[in-house]
């Protein structure tokens, strides 16, 4: 299974961007997308069940960005909205090969760049 990250960009603060992740397969069951701005730690965004149900939040983004999923498509997305200059980042979307696994497939980044 392969995932491929798309939608990054450079946009100015208060602006909205929509970042996609399509898998080669339906075989992906929780998904999410993790960050990593330069110099620091990869951190979880948000994270989405198999059926969409459920969804959370790091308090960083909570209010501004949404996660869901289109499984029709195998396609997860970060709707991200009133972006913020510390939203700079690399956007990683990864997913779990099994119900109860860790994200074990990742897609290749797609940076986002906000400017102030």
């Amino acid at each position: 299974v392969q995932l491929q990250a798309s939608g990054g960009g450079l946009v100015q603060a208060g602006d909205s961007l929509r970042l996609s992740c399509a898998a080669s397969t339906a075989s992906v069951y929780g998904m999410a997308w993790f960050r990593q701005a330069p110099g620091k730690d990869r951190q979880s965004v948000a994270t989405i069940t198999w059926s969409g149900s459920a969804s959370v939040y790091s308090d960083s983004v909570k209010g501004r960005f949404t996660i869901y999923r289109d499984n029709a498509k195998n396609t997860m997305y970060l709707q991200m909205n009133n972006l913020k200059p510390e939203d700079t980042a690399v956007y990683y979307c990864a997913g779990q090969s099994t119900l109860y696994s860790d994200y074990n497939i990742w897609g290749r980044g797609t940076l986002v760049t906000v400017s102030s």
